[in-house]
């Protein structure tokens, strides 16, 4: 009947009658030694006792903590959350109610510590973005005052002009079509389209387009040993082919001249498929892995500037697998080179 330390206030109430009324009945029957008396008064002592308690109890305590529930749902009750208060909460104990109340005090606390690091990330991306955006602006504005200056007759100067302030629009055409693409994934406005194909027969695509930025620099490409295989995959074609680019793209960047980039594809347990991109590149320092698929993170901003890129493209790929309900990694060493990979399904 009773569990322990964890009463219900008609549980309480009934205890506390209870043994006060044995103490009363008990007293009684010393004095006066009639069974009749004793049965009499413990009936009437208990139901006194349990009736005044329970009402005390319910009336002073436990309407104070019906409100405490009101303010945890914030709102007005809805029939289930009435029912709820009405025979649910009154067979909760004391410590019941203080497990809920701990709950939801730390999911109350959690959500704010979720809103401070969304509204820290928040400033930081505005930050950067707006660092992204005026840096091509401003070249923009500089190539076009020049070019507007009365000063400059030579032509060839004049349309190498041109073509810088070409390039800086590119640039800030490119990355409002990357942010624009992120914000799409996030809100789900893009739904992933999925389709089986063969991903060996996707990632030699995407080398053949990017193939003339590695003759500048003598990057190889090919498959590892064993990943040639036709492998299957069931995944957004589309949206593949832009993870696959992007990471090619970052492994030319920071790749070495006269290097080379292997593609290798696993089939793991639970019909999943690996692909990874490795390169023998400058890699990067242990404690920036963490923080390469956010949005505009560098580990050099000079250096990065001068490669160029938008500063989006793994957190564009994050998103996309994420998307996929997959994952993401990145493993690298300084002067060694880096490795990029995620997984597919390989079945729908």
């Amino acid at each position: 009947m009773f569990k322990g330390k964890n009463l219900s206030p008609k549980q309480l109430a009934a205890l506390t009658a209870l043994l006060l009324a044995s103490l009363i009945a008990i007293s009684i029957y010393i004095l006066f030694t009639k069974w009749e008396l004793l049965l009499i008064y413990f009936i009437v002592s208990f139901a006194i006792i349990y009736f005044l308690l329970y009402e005390i109890l319910e009336r002073f305590i436990y309407r104070k903590i019906k409100l405490i529930y009101k303010l945890i749902a914030q709102t007005k009750a809805s029939k289930r959350e009435e029912a709820y208060q009405k025979y649910i909460l009154p067979q909760k104990g004391i410590d019941d109610v203080r497990e809920d109340v701990e709950a939801w005090a730390a999911q109350k606390t959690k959500e704010i510590q979720d809103l401070q690091s969304n509204e820290a990330f928040r400033k930081e991306f505005l930050q950067n973005l707006s660092h992204e955006i005026k840096t091509p602006i401003f070249a923009i504005q500089g190539y076009l005052e020049l070019l507007d200056d009365d000063a400059i007759y030579d032509p060839a100067t004049a349309k190498r002009f041109v073509g810088k302030a070409q390039a800086n629009v590119q640039r800030l055409v490119q990355l409002v079509n990357d942010v624009d693409s992120i914000t799409n994934l996030e809100i789900n406005k893009d739904p992933i389209l999925k389709q089986s194909f063969i991903i060996q027969d996707l990632i030699t695509e995407a080398v053949n387009n990017l193939n003339v930025k590695w003759i500048k620099k003598n990057i190889q490409f090919h498959f590892k040993k064993g990943s040639e295989t036709p492998t299957h995959v069931f995944a957004d074609k589309n949206k593949i082919y832009q993870v696959i680019v992007n990471i090619l793209s970052n492994a030319t960047k920071y790749g070495k001249i006269d290097g080379e980039i292997i593609a290798s594809v696993y089939a793991i347990e639970g019909q999943k498929i690996l692909i990874e991109f490795s390169d023998d590149g400058i890699g990067i320092a242990e404690e920036h892995i963490p923080r390469l698929s956010e949005r505009f993170y560098r580990t050099d901003d000079a250096r990065s500037r001068d490669i160029g890129g938008t500063g989006l493209g793994l957190a564009i790929c994050k998103h996309i697998i994420e998307a996929h309900n997959e994952t993401m990694h990145i493993r690298s060493k300084l002067g060694v080179g880096t490795t990029v990979g995620f997984t597919l399904a390989n079945k729908a």
